[in-house]
């Protein structure tokens, strides 16, 4: 784990009789987009929250940009960090600029700096406003301005993208990506599985406070070992043939013309060969993989044990 941005090895967590998290062993590099996923009530606020040293590890051992939460080197450590929490709070009364300037005093940047996040998150035009005229969005955007100041090593986001609008959503990631190009290891816990797919290198799914799964999004689909689903759509009058091709395998309709078929991945090239066998026949075939919502489903679903 040597040179990790964030590091956790047989980590553990319970608060009375309830394990949180439960021998835990994680690595995240530099650069490295990471996202966190698992039901309520699986671990992952509190393994954020050990990453940033605001609660300690019942056993195990985390390591925070090189340093241990807590210890001499912490303070200095934690200026390197950038964290935006799920729910932002900030002081109505203050503006945009004055809210993120407060924030730059704290984390030792300059007032050029805070100009620069305002403008990353769209906020500029709108800084001299009071924050409790700003929507939930605008919020939510002041919150990520205050967690990229500084260009941190770190960067921790719960639930980052509640409120934003499309366009925001898209300019968010665009600046995770820039970032990561930076070299700064992010970390996502995210309930939108299609944005996480789409924006992260990795993906950790927990279950009752283990990791039940750790890969690229690829990888947790072979290991898934989910159906892919085929859809297929034929001429008038080809159902019958179509049928024949697929020998008995069920099928769905979806209308008059087409239906859906489910196969394992190492079936998918014959019975893809028999359907095109039929020719003209056929007016279009599509192949759809397994979503990371069924991955989720099969490793992290909250009333079944998940694949180790």
């Amino acid at each position: 784990m040597a040179g990790a941005a964030l590091a956790l090895e047989a980590v553990t967590k319970a608060y009375g009789r309830q394990p949180a998290v439960d021998g835990v062993t994680l690595a995240i590099a530099p650069g490295e987009r990471f996202a966190l996923l698992g039901h309520n009530g699986a671990g992952k606020t509190t393994l954020l929250k050990l990453a940033l040293g605001l609660t300690r590890p019942d056993g195990g051992r985390v390591e925070t940009l090189g340093t241990l939460p807590g210890s001499p080197d912490w303070t200095g450590a934690k200026r390197g960090i950038g964290f935006l929490p799920e729910n932002v709070a900030f002081a109505g009364a203050m503006s945009g600029r004055e809210t993120i300037r407060f924030y730059g005093r704290l984390k030792g940047v300059g007032r050029a700096a805070c100009e620069e996040a305002l403008a990353q998150v769209g906020l500029a035009g709108v800084a001299e406003k009071r924050v409790k005229t700003y929507s939930k969005g605008m919020r939510q955007r002041l919150g990520f301005a205050q967690a990229i100041l500084g260009s941190p090593r770190l960067l921790i986001l719960d639930e980052p993208t509640g409120g934003l609008d499309p366009d925001s959503r898209r300019a968010f990631h665009a600046t995770l990506a820039g970032l990561a190009r930076q070299g700064t290891a992010i970390v996502l816990s995210s309930h939108v599985l299609t944005e996480v797919e789409a924006g992260t290198d990795r993906v950790g799914i927990m279950r009752r406070g283990r990791l039940a799964a750790c890969g690229t999004a690829d990888e947790l689909k072979r290991r898934a070992g989910l159906a892919v689903t085929i859809r297929v759509a034929v001429r008038p009058g080809g159902g019958a043939r179509l049928a024949a091709a697929l020998d008995g395998r069920p099928a769905t309709r979806i209308n008059d013309h087409a239906v859906e078929i489910g196969c394992a991945a190492g079936e998918k090239r014959v019975l893809i060969e028999r359907i095109l066998g039929l020719g003209d026949e056929v007016e279009d075939i599509e192949i759809v993989p397994p979503g990371l919502d069924a991955v989720y489903a099969r490793f992290g679903g909250a009333g079944r044990e998940g694949a180790p």
